[in-house]
């Protein structure tokens, strides 16, 4: 059955007769088109008849007009209003700039602006360095996207991106206390985004680059990191990658298999795919193989490939295995998908070694149902919060800045990517770990905390924080 979700929750505005059991005739009406009720308030009475508003959450926006549909063709309701809560969560954008100091007097303003600024601008220009501690460069991160490969729409430009990129500032703040601002470029050129970046890093403590295609993203990286003064971090490849490493380490707890000794198919050869299989080379894993559209990559493959599949390939798959995922999958421990929908069948996961763990991350869908594999893989987690082991970047992304912004780190290394991963799968107690909890909540406050806590160290150990003392958790 299709899941009814908050995402396509309306809102139905309904005038009826005030009569006897005519609003359970309406929440049948309801029912029998498959829509979840949620709140039900009445908002006027007047004269005989009532006003009340019904919230009802759809699987899609096709299922909500068809549930609106029917409750209009009963008699005697009139459907004054319906509203898209998403959208009117949306109006106006999701954040706002608050200013932190009044200015209600003379001295206000001229403390905060002239004459008094002058005097904090001369003390930057003579220390640079002093821009963390007098300006919002401290405590703020650019989320930078071109809008070329966001959630599941693809290549949407950067007018589309801006919700996501809202959200993504969102959340830093509602999770980490950081201060992120979106920032969606109207270009699709590297130089160009890299250029831009550089010329805007003196207002930011960080970069979080999003939803930007592969190759392209691992390109603009890797170029940008060492040109500006401050951390660049692709959240795509390397926050999804923080969390699947977290999350199999206490799955392999559950199925109790040593991850040095491991089979892992991991199906999507782009930025997430690359990040992921780098940190688990990095933590002992000897046997990995890629799969992409094409089937198993490997080094002599012809066709299909690119800069980061011919990286894949000469660090995965070192018996040079051609074939389909299929095949690929028969005696893995570990599948892990960052790929396309129901690429998958439960028959094929029955091939798989005994216990097997299934990280399908697709999204919205995954790469198969796991209600359809109930019974045969032992740990199953997903990209979805409808389904136990939701991995999410949410997870790693507010705590890993808060942490390199605590200490002005000034660049992202792989023992601050590993302190993270420990991190997260450490907020689980081992006594605690279930097959179906080996992850924690993205609610769970005590995450970013000890995320950031973990990063600050790791960079402090790596030589690259110039701040020696940790302030309080904002």
């Amino acid at each position: 059955m299709a899941i009814r979700s908050p995402s396509y929750s309306i809102t139905m505005r309904l005038r009826y007769e005030d009569q006897p059991g005519r609003l359970g005739e309406i929440t049948s009406v309801i029912g029998q088109a498959d829509g979840l009720i949620g709140a039900v308030d009445i908002v006027e009475v007047r004269e005989g008849a009532i006003i009340r508003d019904i919230t009802v959450n759809a699987t899609n926006e096709t299922h909500g007009k068809e549930i609106v549909d029917k409750v209009a063709t009963m008699d005697g309701v009139d459907v004054v209003k319906v509203s898209d809560r998403t959208f009117l969560l949306h109006l106006g954008g999701k954040i706002e700039v608050h200013s932190k100091v009044p200015v209600k007097t003379r001295d206000d303003l001229s403390m905060a602006y002239t004459p008094g600024v002058a005097r904090v601008c001369r003390a930057i220009y003579q220390d640079p360095e002093s821009a963390f501690a007098l300006t919002i460069r401290r405590n703020t991160v650019a989320v930078v996207s071109d809008g070329s490969a966001v959630l599941g729409l693809g290549n949407i430009g950067p007018k589309a991106a801006m919700p996501v990129m809202e959200g993504k500032a969102l959340l830093f703040k509602e999770f980490a206390g950081v201060d992120a601002f979106p920032i969606c470029l109207a270009t699709q050129n590297v130089e160009e985004i890299i250029e831009t970046c550089i010329r805007i890093a003196p207002t930011f403590g960080g970069f979080n680059l999003e939803d930007i295609s592969s190759p392209r993203c691992v390109e603009i990286e890797r170029r940008l990191a060492p040109l500006v003064d401050v951390p660049v971090f692709h959240d795509d490849q390397h926050g999804t990658a923080i969390v699947v490493l977290a999350a199999l380490k206490n799955a392999l707890k559950v199925v109790k298999k040593p991850i040095e000794e491991i089979r892992i198919v991991l199906n999507g050869a782009g930025a997430a795919g690359l990040a992921i299989t780098q940190l688990l080379l990095s933590v002992g894993v000897q046997h990995i193989i890629v799969c992409d559209r094409q089937g198993a990559i490997y080094q002599d493959r012809e066709g299909g490939m690119n800069v980061v599949k011919r990286d894949l390939a000469w660090k995965t798959n070192l018996e040079k295995k051609p074939g389909k995922l299929s095949e690929m999958l028969v005696g893995a421990d570990v599948f892990i998908g960052v790929s396309a929908a129901n690429v998958l069948t439960p028959d094929e996961i029955k091939t798989m070694a005994d216990d097997p763990i299934i990280f399908a991350l697709a999204n919205p869908d995954p790469e198969i149902a796991p209600e359809t594999i109930q019974g045969i893989a032992r740990v199953i987690a997903t990209g979805r919060s409808d389904y136990p082991n939701q991995i999410n970047n949410v997870l790693c992304f507010p705590g890993f800045f808060r942490g390199m912004l605590n200490v002005r780190a000034k660049q992202v290394t792989e023992s601050m990517k590993l302190a993270a991963a420990d991190a997260i799968a450490s907020v689980i107690a081992e006594e605690e770990l279930l097959a179906d909890y080996i992850i924690p909540s993205v609610f769970d406050r005590r995450v970013a905390q000890a995320v950031a806590d973990a990063v600050a160290q790791a960079a402090l150990d790596a030589g690259v924080a110039r701040r020696q003392a940790k302030p309080s958790f904002a």
